[in-house]
């Protein structure tokens, strides 16, 4: 029998800390997340990372499922980041020649050169999610990166605009996402942080480039939007700079952060036809919330979105957060959300 999602489902955004014996912690945090490969932060000889990878992705399955989870990833446990791992895997890019690009906070990070039209040339992810779904019977997300924060994160030496290397983008996502839903993901979610860091451009190309790569999909779809890591991104502006425009987006839910930007819920009447992916804990701190203020955060957004409109989250991924905190946040955030889930019931 298929599994039932409760009111209020409780979901990660998409990664989980990774053990240390997979990868060098220390050298993950002390830098931006990677845009090109980083094969130096794995500890695992490569004869043997495939093997690493996939015990370290059961791990993460068990982890969500003992927490109380309803939807589960696979941790992002073969990621050196959340965009790197798909978006070197095309065609189009010079990856012996890296480019150089400003991130989020105003440094210049290494990132994949862009030298001719960007293809897909083969799946990137569907061994990915049918490992997923073959070792859980519960709901399924796995998670891509959005075309326009892909084209923030190149350089582009090819394109006469970078809206028209956005496209490009998109139509590799959309082929991505396609193969990812017949491969038995249940919701895929594309993450485009960049759209909040650079609202502008997601305004000039953005959204048409995210539609691009929503177009003709059928299956649950949803947008990542969020201010950054709270690892590397300390300052949380008072509210988004780009949300009410995903009213245009044909995406069903866009996820976003609450817990640690205290956000002003009413924001979320701008969304009237969306599901919400609330973000419920803050990933600035290692204290693991207590069930109650999980609960806190849910009733904040009640008056403005109905229950059955929304999944309960963490802020952003759980990478760089050591994993026995991580392990008890997600568990705080899944008992919260049965605490509102028995009030209203």
């Amino acid at each position: 029998m298929a599994y039932q999602l409760p009111l209020l489902p409780t979901s990660l955004v998409g990664s989980y800390a990774q053990p240390e014996w997979l990868i060098d912690r220390q050298k993950l945090a002390g830098r931006f997340p990677p845009r090109v490969r980083a094969k130096e932060l794995w500890r695992v000889a490569p004869e043997h990372l495939d093997e690493a990878q996939n015990d370290a992705t059961l791990l993460a399955i068990r982890d969500q499922e003992r927490a109380g989870l309803d939807i589960i990833t696979d941790g992002e446990m073969r990621r050196e980041s959340y965009s790197n791992r798909f978006a070197t895997a095309l065609d189009g890019v010079d990856l012996d020649n890296p480019g150089s690009a400003l991130d989020r906070s105003g440094h210049p990070n290494p990132v994949p050169r862009v030298v001719g039209k960007i293809t897909r040339i083969h799946p990137v992810e569907v061994d990915d999610v049918k490992f997923l779904r073959a070792n859980t019977d519960r709901k399924i997300k796995m998670t891509v990166p959005g075309p326009f924060t892909m084209s923030q994160q190149a350089q582009n030496d090819f394109y006469e605009s970078p809206a028209e290397m956005a496209m490009d983008y998109a139509a590799a996502v959309n082929a991505e996402i396609r193969d990812l839903f017949a491969a038995g993901a249940d919701i895929v979610q594309i993450d485009e942080p960049y759209m909040q860091a650079r609202p502008e451009p997601a305004r000039q190309y953005g959204l048409d480039a995210l539609n691009r790569a929503l177009d003709g999909i059928e299956g649950e779809t949803v947008v990542h939007i969020c201010f950054g890591y709270a690892a590397i991104i300390h300052e949380r502006p008072e509210g988004y700079s780009f949300l009410p425009e995903f009213s245009g987006c044909s995406c069903k839910a866009v996820s976003i952060e609450t817990a640690q930007s205290k956000l002003d819920c009413k924001v979320l009447e701008t969304l009237p036809d969306k599901t919400i992916l609330l973000g419920v804990l803050d990933l600035s701190t290692h204290e693991v919330e207590t069930p109650e203020t999980v609960a806190g955060r849910i009733r904040r957004a009640l008056p403005f979105k109905d229950a059955s409109k929304i999944v309960v989250a963490p802020d952003c991924g759980l990478k760089y957060l050591p994993r026995d905190i991580a392990l008890g946040k997600m568990k705080a955030m899944a008992d919260g959300a049965a605490i509102v889930r028995r009030e209203l019931s």
